[in-house]
């Protein structure tokens, strides 16, 4: 996985091609919330590619301060399924935690889904342990 550096259409059109396999109720982004994302000190916006050059896949690496330490958090892991199994997941996680490391994260976190099987293996795969927490949410109305 590399950076994603600028926001140029083949991106725009990438994450309109991701997002939904990601997430039914979220819409993709568009060339201005990538700029954001891009933009934005506290996050990392990492991509894979494949042997043509086409995106197939990405994440967001959060990187923010707290009084107990830098966090990393990885967010929003998604490869195009035409693309999956062949390692673009694993370039994903592995290059998030080698930009956390490097930052001086002591740990990067994330949550997947049980459902999401694969993602789950390779996680574990990759030395991400289960942790015994509570994730709780509040929905915020738009």
């Amino acid at each position: 996985g590399s950076e994603a550096a600028e926001v140029t259409t083949e991106l725009v059109e990438a994450f309109a091609r991701l997002i939904p396999q990601l997430s039914s109720s979220s819409p993709p982004p568009g060339h201005a919330e990538l700029m954001e994302i891009v933009a934005s000190a506290t996050s990392v916006l990492l991509v894979a590619s494949d042997k043509a050059g086409s995106i197939v896949g990405s994440l967001t690496l959060a990187l923010f301060r707290v009084p107990t330490g830098l966090r990393a958090w990885i967010e929003d892991v998604v490869v195009d399924e035409s693309a999956r199994g062949a390692g673009a997941g694993e370039a994903l996680v592995v290059a998030a935690v080698q930009r956390a490391d490097a930052a001086g994260a002591s740990s990067v976190d994330l949550t997947s889904r049980p459902s999401r099987e694969a993602a789950n293996r390779l996680y574990r795969r990759l030395g991400f342990e289960a942790r015994t927490t509570n994730v709780y949410r509040v929905t915020l109305v738009r």
